[in-house]
């Protein structure tokens, strides 16, 4: 699945994995007083540049930020010198954490092997039978397993693939490959390789053949595509940013070009190649705003053209189909049906009274030549509260994964019939993967639902049947005693917040029951319910799992997350506060057997709870925590600062919004009284939430926690257990299982 339409996806209406600290959207553009800044794009044709501008739109952009009247400006001297204090802080701070681990850890050395032991037993029943996605181009068949690449004929099984080359072979022993895009005349492989340790990626070019070598090798990449048989378009990442693509030849004149540059701090560039392969796109992102420019890959030296200027609060995202291009977007008017667009004739279907009008969730179209959205045209409106999770574009079908209430559902949209077909997916998936498909024309649509609690099932839709098949594997043993529940809490303004909640059918007086509580909130992204080991094995020790898919999540669509973030963030905070408080009043567990579980951006949310509600938990659990979000967002230096100012605001420039932020920031409202123990992992090389700032967080919760205790003599009186591990390898992202089992 492109990353580029995941990306665009998080921030639609029908809402939506990548870029931020943490990711997308919201509508308020507060520089209006700054002069807007150009794209400028680099026009290649053949051996001339020739530069021409982008229209800005009314994107504008916020990289320079001026002191406040009266803000006194650090003499050189003295800047040094608060330099050389805070880092000396920060090395003491982080020693004395690892002391404080390395004596604290021995303690749960017996409950940590048992686990361990347990978690590699699941682990190796549960991947016997999964499978790496396979690529098929014409007769042949591309994968990877085990860091080697592999070559099959598509009639003659895998058993007889033969390895092309593995990473090992590249010196690449400790990366994985992350990405991988075959040319089209199969001459050319090229990959990405990415260690857990750092957020940028190698791009290797290898010419394959009888003997593969290597041909070009391209460091700090995001991502890529080829245009033609030996044209490679690439994004360069630095520093979290990504903002410079570049076109390399491999033939004749080979040469390295720059074709296009994004000067807006905001916004974030990747690439992606329609279905059909007769488009490369650079897409150019912020988290309420897109803009997308074509390069036509029968002429890939052509300059890029632009399908339609930035325009506040405009997210789309392009495929092509038969000289028309497809659009996703969030524009136009509330749309109040469910529509076909069939010539100049719209087919009208009623909605049920729960879908009432919703705009931000359309498929429109418009022709190549004429590419502006006064020339789109509907061709589908989602429901209201539905979410468009992904989308893949086929020769004469469409097919849509959506959600709505938290059921998971496919669409699939015939341009031949002029017909949509909706089809419910299991009630037990939660998540969803769709597996690569290079060709087009292909009759078949596979991919993979899972669960927390559920190991990915492969299903295939048949659009010549029209009819989903559940495709034959060798079975697995799966806990079939697993019951999941849907509940809707009512917030303080009375908003229905879903939860998921995962318990096993056996479980007797749940009231007793320990319960493990997710929570994220933030960039419009949903909270992440694929498989997990360690969720399994916690259903069957008698766990209870509950995921509250609050507001500033993706879960509900756009208007979900716009509705908690910046001004609207207590809002997430009040959603939690209400899942938990009914999950109690339901049966499931109590105050005291219950735990928190946040990563990254869930630790705002997490974090806020635990000071404004301690006694709703016993403990809580924050992997790589954002929760200095006052401090973090006030260093315009840190490299996504201003990329996150549409989710938080910028507290440099608006005070109001300093204030509002201070009201739920974690760290800045730690006070004195009893609160619940608290674990956290974080990274000693995290570049998206500074350690610095988690370092100083389990200080003054600690201290907060002694004080309370030394203040009061109360029966039954506790000091909870703020304990942080450092780990010295690892990244915000994904790691490996390795990292992930020893986590």
């Amino acid at each position: 699945c492109c990353g580029g339409l995941r990306n665009l996806l998080q921030g639609l209406s029908f809402s939506a994995k990548y870029y931020s600290k943490l990711n997308p959207p919201q509508t308020v553009c507060l520089f209006s007083k700054i002069a807007p800044k150009k794209c400028h794009i680099l026009g290649c044709s053949k051996s001339t540049c020739t530069h021409t501008t982008a229209p800005p739109g009314s994107i504008l952009p916020c990289r320079f930020f001026s002191c406040k009247e009266g803000t006194k400006v650090l003499s050189k001297k003295k800047q040094n010198t608060s330099m050389v204090t805070s880092e000396l802080l920060h090395k003491n701070l982080l020693k004395s954490e690892q002391k404080n681990w390395n004596n604290i850890s021995p303690r749960y050395k017996t409950m940590t092997k048992r686990i361990k032991e347990k978690l590699e037993e699941l682990h190796n029943m549960y991947t016997l039978n999964s499978r790496s996605p396979r690529i098929r181009f014409g007769e042949n068949v591309y994968f990877e397993e085990n860091g080697c690449i592999f070559l099959a004929k598509a009639d003659d099984g895998e058993g007889n693939a033969k390895i092309l080359f593995s990473i090992e072979d590249l010196g690449f022993s400790d990366a994985f490959i992350q990405r991988i895009r075959i040319s089209p005349d199969q001459r050319y492989m090229a990959i990405s390789l990415k260690s857990e340790n750092s957020e940028e990626a190698t791009c290797i070019i290898m010419k394959l053949g009888n003997l593969p070598v290597v041909e070009k090798v391209i460091p700090s990449v995001f991502s890529f595509e080829w245009a033609a048989n030996d044209v490679l378009y690439y994004a360069a990442q630095k520093n979290l940013k990504c903002q410079n693509v570049f076109m390399t030849t491999f033939t004749y004149q080979k040469h390295t070009k720059l074709v296009y540059t994004e000067q807006d701090a905001r916004f974030f560039v990747d690439l992606y190649c329609t279905k059909d392969r007769r488009f490369l796109t650079i897409n150019s992102n912020s988290k309420t705003t897109s803009e997308v420019w074509l390069v036509d890959c029968r002429h890939p030296f052509e300059s890029p053209a632009l399908v339609q200027a930035r325009t506040t609060g405009l997210m789309y995202h392009v495929e092509h189909r038969k000289d028309q291009l497809y659009i996703l977007t969030t524009y136009g008017e509330p749309a109040e049906y469910k529509a076909i667009l069939t010539d100049n004739c719209i087919h009208r279907i009623n909605l049920d009274a729960y879908c009432r009008p919703y705009r931000n969730s359309k498929l429109m179209k418009a022709p190549v030549a004429s590419s502006g959205k006064e020339n789109w045209q509907l061709v589908y409106a989602l429901e209201r509260k539905t979410k468009l999770v992904d989308f893949e574009m086929f020769s004469d079908d469409c097919i849509m994964f959506l959600k709505n209430a938290g059921h998971l559902y496919l669409n699939v949209i015939s341009f031949v019939s002029h017909s949509v077909q909706s089809i419910k997916l299991p009630t037990w998936a939660c998540e969803f993967e769709l597996e690569s498909h290079p060709e087009h024309t292909t009759s078949t649509c596979y991919f993979q639902l899972s669960s927390p609690v559920h190991p990915p099932k492969r299903f295939a839709y048949s659009f010549k049947e029209n009819n989903l098949i559940e495709q034959a594997v060798q079975e697995v043993p799966i806990i079939t005693n697993c019951h999941t529940t849907r509940l809707l809490a009512k917030s303080k303004d009375e908003t229905l917040v879903p939860i998921t909640v995962f318990h096993n059918k056996n479980s007797k007086e749940l009231h007793r029951r320990p319960l493990l509580v997710h929570v994220y909130g933030a960039y419009g992204i949903d909270l992440n319910m694929s498989f997990k080991e360690e969720k399994l094995m916690l259903i069957e020790e008698g766990w209870i799992l509950a995921y509250c898919h609050v507001r500033g999540g993706g879960e509900q669509g756009l208007s979900w997350h716009r509705d908690g973030c910046q001004y609207n963030k207590l809002k997430g905070l009040h959603d939690l506060r209400a899942c938990i408080t009914l999950l109690h009043q339901e049966g499931f567990s109590q105050p005291k057997h219950t735990a928190l579980a946040a990563a990254s951006a869930g630790g705002v949310l997490a974090g806020a709870l635990c000071n404004t509600d301690p006694a709703l938990l016993r403990a809580m659990v924050l992997q790589a925590p954002f929760v200095d979000v006052l401090n973090t967002m006030m260093k315009t230096h840190l490299p996504l600062t201003i990329e996150e100012q549409e989710e938080w605001g910028n507290p440099l420039e608006d005070e109001k919004c300093m204030k509002y932020i201070k009201s739920y920031c974690p760290y800045q409202n730690i006070k004195p009284q009893c609160y619940p123990s608290v674990f956290i992992t974080a990274y000693e090389n995290d570049e998206r939430v500074p350690l610095t700032g988690i370092l100083q967080y389990v200080q003054k919760l600690r201290k907060a926690a002694l004080d309370h205790a030394s203040r009061t003599s109360k029966k039954g009186n506790w000091i909870p257990n703020i304990i942080l591990d450092v780990q010295a390898n690892g990244s915000h992202c994904d790691s490996s299982w390795e990292h992930s089992l020893n986590e």
